[in-house]
């Protein structure tokens, strides 16, 4: 399938597969990936690592406004995989805990946060032939993007293949605390004054409830020879 180079945005709720899904369209048609998520993971992590994160969630804002500019938070192509390093350290695994999954929803809702973020992506991205998924790509981040898709799901399947991710890789959560954390970033991302989570107007909507990855693939194919008219 002969793709132009175009910038593919995807949105959605928490747990709907936004990733497995895009890092799985970019190795079938050459695209690179970009988590934004992570990039947010990535600041959430380094204000809890340095005291900017109280123990009752408050922030220190001045403590990070002071400090967000020289992160050096970038991507690497480790083994044909895109993973987030701070500095010289890689930091997929430590991003992706309960613990930075409860603070990072407040983090993502201050504005020159986002426009940190927003720029790290947009340098990126330089060139096209990028898909991305966050929840603002199509509507504020890559308003202009050739194709939008916002993905959904039943929020306890949702809660349920983040439980089996995060008891795959040893973290011991119940499915009741990954619920109620789900519902809770839901809110905050929904509600934020900053770049709320939306779907755009132009968005193709995919409710993956019951669909596995392969069936994903084969909606996404067809979809981009339909958007441009190309034929296998």
């Amino acid at each position: 399938m002969n793709i132009p180079d175009i910038i593919i945005a995807v949105d959605g709720c928490s747990s709907t597969g936004k990733s497995t899904f895009a890092k799985m369209v970019a190795g079938a048609f050459g695209f690179l990936y970009l988590d934004s998520g992570a990039m947010y993971r990535g600041v959430t992590l380094y204000a809890m690592e340095n005291g900017l994160i109280a123990g009752d969630g408050a922030i220190d804002e001045p403590g990070l406004k002071a400090v967000i500019d020289t992160l050096d938070l970038h991507f690497r192509s480790i083994d044909g995989a895109t993973k987030l390093f701070l500095g010289e350290r890689c930091i997929e695994k430590e991003i992706r805990t309960l613990e930075v999954s409860s603070h990072v929803s407040p983090v993502s809702a201050i504005g020159w946060v986002r426009s940190f973020v927003d720029d790290k992506l947009h340098a990126f991205s330089a060139g096209g032939r990028v898909i991305m998924d966050g929840r603002d790509i199509g509507t504020t981040v890559f308003p202009n993007a050739e194709l939008k898709i916002f993905m959904t799901a039943d929020e306890k399947v949702r809660a349920q293949r983040r439980l089996d991710e995060m008891l795959a890789k040893g973290d011991n959560p119940t499915f009741e605390e990954v619920l109620a954390n789900l519902r809770e970033r839901d809110y905050i991302d929904s509600h934020r004054e900053v770049s709320p989570l939306t779907q755009a107007p132009d968005a193709f909507v995919l409710d993956n409830t019951d669909m596995n990855l392969h069936e994903e693939l084969v909606w996404v194919q067809g979809l981009i020879q339909g958007r441009f008219g190309i034929l296998c």
